[in-house]
């Protein structure tokens, strides 16, 4: 893995030589210097993957070695418990073994999807960003649990089993979260009152509105090719 572009050494250059993977993993605006750093260490023959927010493939293979398989990828935090989500895109000489040994090795760190590159500042919006969204919503609900009398440490307990619960129903029965959402909201009930409080304030709207901000603000991360 190539992230220390900062600190060039023998020992550095010759890891990427040797490797038949290279993995960048630095941020988007260090990304030109770390490729200008091994390129001539790029090898024919190797896949190198990049996990920066906006980093194009077309960026990626202007800046290495003529014909390099590139395969634009965009992770989240959770790969460092395993339960990873990361959207994969191979550029125009990444075969499909190449991508295929993609694929497995973000696999290890959690699930794993393939598609168009059009489709990587929506990805980043999402899940490369979603975490940020539910600890915020982790936090309110902590708060919220302190305000009403609840000691923190119960309150974290009972927001976070309560979201890992609503997410592994969504999994493992496949329903829609609209359906599950009706299933909890009694008429006249406390999750109706709660949601209609959330529809006043626009919630949803909100969330909408961050995740169009988050996607644009990938693509303004792309830098041009040259």
């Amino acid at each position: 893995m190539a992230g220390d572009h900062g600190a060039r050494t023998a020992a550095s250059d010759a890891a990427v030589a040797e490797a038949d993977v290279v993995v960048l993993a630095v941020k988007p605006q260090d990304m030109a210097a770390l490729m200008e750093q091994v390129h001539d260490e790029v090898r024919p023959g190797t896949l190198v993957v990049s996990i920066a927010a906006g980093i194009t493939t077309e960026f990626l293979e202007h800046h290495l070695p003529a014909g390099t398989s590139v395969v634009r990828a965009m992770p989240n935090t959770p790969a460092l418990v395993d339960q990873g989500m990361t959207g994969i895109s191979p550029g125009r000489h990444c075969s499909p073994d190449q991508l295929d040994q993609a694929r497995q090795l973000l696999r290890s760190v959690g699930q794993v999807i393939v598609l168009d590159e059009s489709h990587q500042d929506a990805v980043t919006a999402i899940s490369g960003s979603g975490p940020a969204y539910i600890f915020y919503v982790v936090e309110a609900m902590i708060e919220a649990g302190v305000l009403l009398g609840l000691p923190r440490d119960t309150a974290t307990e009972l927001v976070v089993q309560t979201l890992y619960g609503a997410a592994t129903m969504i999994r493992e029965t496949g329903t829609h979260p609209t359906v599950l959402r009706e299933q909890v909201s009694s008429p006249g009930g406390t999750s109706v009152a709660a949601l209609r409080a959330l529809e006043d304030h626009k919630v949803r709207a909100a969330f909408l509105t961050a995740m169009e901000a988050a996607a644009r603000r990938s693509h303004e991360l792309s830098p041009p090719p040259s």
